[in-house]
């Protein structure tokens, strides 16, 4: 059997983790959620409904799941290392083509590119993540999170961008976004191709652990329905933030505040991802993400969006951490890629549908708020799902650590 990539003796796993969580920002952060920022602005310039803009994250989305149906195979052929550096810089170079063109089709393409990409590379670095985490299993869980900050770094980063390209250059100035979001992903491409991997031993040693749905049906259901709440709130947030007056500096505050709380998920949520309970930890951060997603409904004020921002970034990719914790505790190493490969899918699904049907909505109601309403609900029942999965059976003790 094939060994799986790991770090040199010698590097500092915290480091090495942080560095693949650049994947995740360039694919997630800045391929996906970005889009978010530049589309009021695409909207009025390009003459977009609420369902044509929200048609752009389900194509993304789509593209999300194609690339984590094959995400597995790629890493067992190309290896681990490989498949996530370069998975990173296609879905890179695929936000320059964002800003080239204002062609539904192209954009389109362009958007599925970065979805393909960002999964490959959210699937293949989740997994080195998790074996190098191994190295330290009293550190495992706090150092596995570090891997799903990556996000949080990206709509930050853009959140301290977009809004403020967009102001001074007017409006139709969407394009010289994706051009900064281009800049900003190279950039923080290049320390994945410096980052020492001993990738000397081919693929990991993935791609041939049994994954059966059956046991797992009712945690998949409760992350599908997290993919298909929570991208309806990180769709049209921004656009419900411009709507009620906010300005540039509203929506940057808004945004990085989702950033900056995302940052903090390895801390707060440390105990939790201990949890050796099924589903109860993926079902207490669902709650708390549904809340965050609540908030706006009481009201518009700055207080309330910002409560909402925080509550909902420090729960956001919790949820995602949740379920490699799952992964870890219910299957042995060589079942990781194919178990985390088939929650990002049932995740993709979820966030397939969700933009389009929310935005379909949003145009038949006249109301974003709807699209806000629709997310909270679909979060909620995903936490009561969630908690009703059971620990898997254990028929043999594991070799691994779970820290």
């Amino acid at each position: 059997m094939n060994a799986p990539d790991r770090p040199t003796a010698d590097a500092n796993p915290a480091r090495l983790i942080f560095i693949l969580s650049l994947a995740a920002t360039v694919g997630l952060g800045l391929g996906r959620f970005a889009y978010s920022l530049v589309l009021p602005d695409m909207r009025d310039s390009l003459g977009w409904s609420y369902s044509a803009a929200g048609f752009m994250n389900t194509i993304n989305a789509a593209g999300y799941l194609a690339g984590a149906l094959i995400a597995a195979s790629v890493a067992k052929r190309f290896g681990t290392a490989a498949s996530t550096r370069w998975s990173t810089a296609v879905a890179a170079v695929s936000l320059a083509l964002c800003a080239l063109t204002g062609n539904f089709i192209v954009l389109s393409f362009a958007r599925l590119i970065v979805g393909i990409a960002a999964a490959i590379g959210f699937v293949a670095g989740g997994t080195l993540a998790t074996t190098i985490a191994q190295s330290q299993p009293a550190r495992s869980n706090f150092l596995i999170s570090l891997f799903y900050i990556g996000p949080g770094i990206g709509i930050l980063s853009s959140g301290l961008v977009a809004p403020f390209v967009l102001q001074y250059f007017g409006p139709g100035s969407w394009w010289i976004v994706w051009w900064a979001m281009a800049a900003l992903a190279f950039v923080m491409t290049a320390p994945m191709f410096v980052a020492r991997f001993d990738s000397a031993a081919g693929g990991p040693q993935t791609a041939r652990g049994g994954f059966a749905i059956g046991p797992a049906i009712i945690f998949l259901a409760g992350y599908f329905l997290f993919g298909a709440g929570y991208i309806a709130y990180m769709t049209f947030m921004i656009a419900y933030v411009r709507d009620g007056g906010g300005g540039a500096l509203a929506q940057s505050a808004f945004w990085s505040l989702i950033g900056l709380s995302t940052l903090a998920t390895p801390w707060i949520w440390r105990r939790t991802f201990g949890l050796d309970r099924g589903g109860l930890s993926m079902a207490i951060v669902l709650c708390v993400n549904a809340i965050g997603a609540a908030l706006p409904l009481l009201g518009h004020t700055p207080l309330l969006l910002g409560l909402s921002a925080l509550v909902f970034g420090v729960s956001f990719f919790a949820v995602v951490t949740s379920t490699t914790a799952f992964v870890r505790f219910n299957y042995p190493p060589a079942a990781w890629p194919t178990a985390i490969a088939a929650m990002t899918i049932s995740f993709g699904i979820g966030q397939t549908v969700g933009p389009v049907m929310v935005g379909a909505i949003t145009d038949a109601m006249g109301s974003l708020s709807y699209a806000l309403n629709v997310s909270a609900a679909m979060l909620a029942v995903g936490a009561v799902l969630s908690a009703f999965q059971r620990r898997l059976p254990r028929p043999a003790p594991r070799g691994d650590s779970t820290g």
